[in-house]
C-alpha cells in the first residue's frame, strides 16, 4: 500500500485541486477496455478523475477530429491517443515532453520510438506500443505440406500459390494462398512501402525530400504484387483492411496474411479456430541482401497545449506509459516500447511473437511522414491512389508510379 502511495505522489505533482483529465482511447474493445482501466487506476492513485472519449473507429478520422479541436484551442481534449504519422501534422498544438520526464525514464525506450516522437527537438509524445508489418501463417499446413518458411516474396507465392492448390483440390474451395490490405487507404501505403523497400527501392521519399518513387526496383516489387490479385490473392483484397483480410485469415482461409503484432492475440484467443496453428515470422525481403522492411508504426500519448492542468495530463501520460502498464499491455499482445520488458519471461511465454519484435523493429521501414510533416496525408494518398491503379490494372507499374513520382513532385515544389 505504501509503494502505491508513493507512485501516485511520484506521478502527481499538479495543482492541489483535483483535476478531470479528458484522454482520447482507441474504441476498440480490448484497447479501450486496457485504456480505461489503467486511466481509473492513475485517478484513483492521484485523486484526480478521467473522461474517456472513444476515438472514430477508423483512426484515419480521428486526426481531421483532432485537428478541428485544436484549432479551436479546446480544453475538451488534454491527452490524445496518436498514430506515429500524426506528429507533424499537430506539432504546433503538443508539449514538449522532454522538459516534463525525467531523462532516465525516457532513456529506457527504444531510440527508434522516441525519435519518431521528435520533431525539431522537441518531444511530442510518449511511446506507448510499437508495431511493425508482421507475417503470419499457418503453421500447420506449412508443416502438413514440408514447406519452410518463406525467406522471399517470390518464395512466398511459389509457396501461397502450391498449398492453395493442394487444398482446394482436397475440397477446400475458399482457401486463399495470401491476404493483406489492398484498399485505397493509409493501410496499402504501407503494405506497399514493404514491399518496394525490400527490393532496395526505398520508401517513395527519401529523409532529405527527394522524390525516390519511380525506380527499377519499386517496378519490380509493384509488378509482382499485381500477379497477386485473382491468383493467390482474392480479387476483394482490393478493398480489404487490416480487420476484413484478419477475418478471412482466421476463419482458416488463408495460408499467410500480413498485418500487424495484434493478430497474435486474436488468432491466439480461447475459442479461435486458429488456436496453436499459427506461426508469425518478419516480412520476407525482396532481393538478397536486403531488409525484411516491415512498416513501422506505433501508438504515441501526447498532450494538448491547451489542457486546463498541463502537470495532471502529464502525470497520465507517464502513468500510462510506465514499465507496470506496458507490461500489462504486453500480456495482451500488444508490443512495448520500453527494451526491458524483452527480457520478460512472463511476456515471452505468454506472447512468443515478441522473441523475434526487436529485430522485427530495428529492419522495419518509416514511411515519409518527418520530411512531409503537416502534409503527409496528402503524399500517402498520392501514394495509396497509384499503387491501387496499379493492383487493380489501370496502369501498369512504371506507368503508376510515374504519375506517383509527379504528382509528389509537385506537392513538393507547392511545400507539400
Amino acid at each position: 500500500m505504501k509503494t502505491t502511495a508513493l507512485v501516485g505522489a511520484i506521478l502527481w505533482s499538479g495543482s492541489t485541486g483535483a483535476a478531470e483529465i479528458s484522454i482520447f482511447c482507441s474504441s476498440a474493445g480490448a484497447e479501450l477496455e486496457l485504456c480505461q482501466s489503467a486511466s481509473d487506476a492513475w485517478a484513483k492513485e492521484t485523486g484526480n478523475t478521467v473522461k474517456i472519449n472513444k476515438m472514430p473507429a477508423n483512426w484515419g478520422e480521428a486526426l481531421p477530429l483532432y485537428q478541428q479541436l485544436l484549432a479551436g484551442k479546446s480544453g475538451d481534449i488534454d491527452v490524445l491517443t496518436l498514430d506515429n504519422i500524426w506528429v507533424g501534422a499537430l506539432a504546433p498544438h503538443l508539449v514538449d515532453l522532454k522538459k516534463k520526464v525525467p531523462a532516465e525514464e525516457l532513456s529506457a525506450h527504444f531510440e527508434a520510438a522516441l525519435a519518431d516522437s521528435t520533431l525539431e527537438g522537441k518531444l511530442l509524445a510518449m511511446p506507448w506500443f510499437v508495431d511493425a508489418g508482421q507475417m503470419f501463417y499457418r503453421k500447420d499446413l506449412l508443416e502438413k505440406y514440408g514447406k519452410p518458411e518463406p525467406k522471399t516474396w517470390a518464395e512466398l507465392t511459389e509457396t501461397a500459390k502450391f498449398i492453395q492448390e493442394q487444398e482446394r483440390a482436397a475440397g477446400n474451395n475458399d482457401m486463399w494462398g495470401y491476404v493483406w490490405q489492398g484498399r485505397a487507404y493509409e493501410g496499402l501505403t504501407c503494405n506497399a512501402l514493404e514491399w518496394v523497400a525490400s527490393h532496395g527501392g526505398g520508401t517513395f521519399i527519401a529523409p532529405d525530400g527527394e522524390i525516390t518513387a519511380n525506380n527499377p526496383e519499386a517496378v519490380e516489387a509493384l509488378e509482382l504484387a499485381r500477379t497477386w490479385i485473382g491468383g493467390i490473392s482474392p480479387q476483394g483484397v482490393l478493398n480489404y483492411d487490416e480487420e476484413g483480410s484478419r477475418g478471412v485469415f482466421e476463419a482458416g482461409n488463408s495460408v499467410f496474411h500480413r498485418n500487424w503484432g495484434y493478430v497474435w492475440g486474436t488468432s491466439q484467443a480461447e475459442g479461435s479456430a486458429l488456436l496453436g496453428k499459427v506461426g508469425v515470422m518478419a516480412l520476407p525481403i525482396g532481393v538478397e541482401g536486403e531488409r525484411s522492411s516491415g512498416c513501422y508504426g506505433a501508438g504515441l500519448l501526447g498532450v494538448s497545449k491547451y489542457a486546463e492542468d498541463v502537470e495532471a495530463a502529464v502525470s497520465l501520460v507517464r502513468y500510462l506509459t510506465n514499465a507496470r502498464e506496458q507490461k500489462r499491455r504486453a500480456l495482451q499482445g500488444y508490443s512495448p516500447t520500453l527494451k526491458a520488458l524483452y527480457q520478460d519471461a512472463e511476456i515471452l511465454a505468454k506472447n512468443p511473437s515478441l522473441r523475434f519484435a526487436e529485430e522485427a523493429y530495428a529492419e522495419s521501414a518509416s514511411r515519409p511522414s518527418q520530411v512531409t510533416g503537416a502534409s503527409y496525408n496528402r503524399v500517402s494518398q498520392r501514394i495509396f491512389s497509384g499503387v491501387h491503379n496499379v493492383l487493380s490494372g489501370k496502369e501498369n507499374a512504371e506507368e503508376g508510379l510515374s504519375k506517383v513520382s509527379d504528382n509528389l513532385e509537385r506537392l513538393k515544389k507547392r511545400g507539400w
